[in-house]
């Protein structure tokens, strides 16, 4: 068991993250962890009965998050997991080390798309995000991500090589995908946009590979990103703010990020690609910076260095602001505990103690 230092959350640290303010105070970013991180940091008493929606929203805030986001995807091995609002059908395909993008699809020609079972948000649950705000604490908010993102789950349902022909062959089957897709998924942001104590809305949704995105930028610019448009201005019209998750090289459109979308701010980066302290310098003037310190080093390195990285870059963010603390990406159950507990430590500003982070995190 972890012992927390004294915490209240405020949403309004990660707010002024977003709008590229000088922090008040160290604010934290995360897209998801693990549940061996949720229930260290839950604090569950021996004879406490509680629900893993209550482990997730404690262990947010005992590990010093301003918000919550919600597993869209049963990755974290959460009991309450449930199939989330807004899923595409797709073909059941075994999980391998490295996934196929064409394994799951189910659109081939204009007659899988007609017979396609396209789902409808208007009719999904979304009770799980209302109980959740009715539990969080006191200047916590939700972040809510999308359960699908437009281009990943076009290469979903037509497959990657396909589509990558039928851009050429059949465009305007392409663009009827995208339109049933990108309608539904803004629709879905729409009505979370309306819910309770939401204060952040994350596009999620991977453009690219190490090297380049995915297609070519202007395909992205006419077919991809206008529906991104649209979940940064439901977003903004409702009082929120839209953070943009995208994995892989986007060097190529970035600017389409800041200026033609008009994220808040942008997570995922690699070092391997973009080292996070690279991206503060060449955008964070523009949009604020999200996470960044790499799972390869997380996990590979000895939290001495994870915690002077750490320390680094926030002390290179603090005149200019804009900046959360956080992974590249997310906290997987291979990263050591005590690792994660380094990184954390150097955004209270704390001092390590190696007994306790050997103690409270053994390998």
């Amino acid at each position: 068991m972890i012992d927390p230092v004294p915490f209240e959350p405020d949403f309004s640290h990660l707010a002024d993250v977003l709008e590229r303010k000088k922090p008040r105070r160290t604010a934290l970013f995360e897209y998801f962890m693990n549940e061996s991180l949720y229930r260290a940091f839950a604090r569950i008493e021996p004879d406490e009965r509680i629900d893993d929606l209550e482990i997730l929203i404690r262990a947010f805030c005992n590990a010093g998050y301003d918000y919550v986001l919600l597993p869209t995807w049963n990755m974290e091995g959460l009991r309450f997991w449930r199939e989330p609002p807004l899923v595409f059908p797709t073909r059941a395909f075994q999980t391998l080390a490295s996934r196929s993008l064409n394994a799951a699809a189910l659109i081939f020609d204009r007659g899988s798309y007609r017979t396609y079972p396209w789902p409808d948000p208007d009719t999904d649950d979304y009770s799980l995000y209302r109980t959740a705000a009715k539990r969080l604490p006191r200047g916590m908010k939700l972040v809510i991500s999308g359960t699908a993102g437009v281009l990943e789950t076009a290469v979903d349902l037509v497959g990657y090589d396909r589509l990558c022909y039928l851009i050429h062959d059949d465009a305007g089957l392409v663009r009827d995908i995208f339109e049933q897709i990108g309608s539904r998924i803004v629709r879905y942001y729409e009505i979370c946009s309306t819910l309770p104590r939401v204060g952040a809305l994350l596009g999620n949704d991977d453009w690219g590979f190490k090297t380049q995105t995915l297609f070519p930028p202007d395909f992205l610019r006419s077919t991809v990103f206008p529906w991104h448009r649209r979940i940064v201005d439901t977003a903004h019209r409702a009082g929120q703010y839209a953070i943009l998750h995208s994995c892989g090289n986007l060097d190529a459109v970035m600017e389409d990020v800041i200026e033609e979308m008009g994220y808040d701010g942008k997570h995922s980066f690699e070092d391997t690609i973009c080292p996070v302290e690279r991206a503060y310098r060449q955008w964070g003037k523009r949009i604020a910076i999200l996470g960044g310190i790499d799972v390869d080093f997380l996990s590979l390195k000895k939290p001495g260095q994870i915690y002077r990285r750490s320390r680094a870059m926030l002390d290179l963010s603090r005149a200019g602001g804009g900046y959360a603390l956080g992974s590249g990406n997310s906290i997987p159950g291979y990263i050591p505990l005590r690792n994660y507990v380094a990184m954390i430590k150097a955004a209270r500003g704390q001092e390590m103690d190696w007994s306790d982070i050997e103690a409270a995190a053994p390998e």
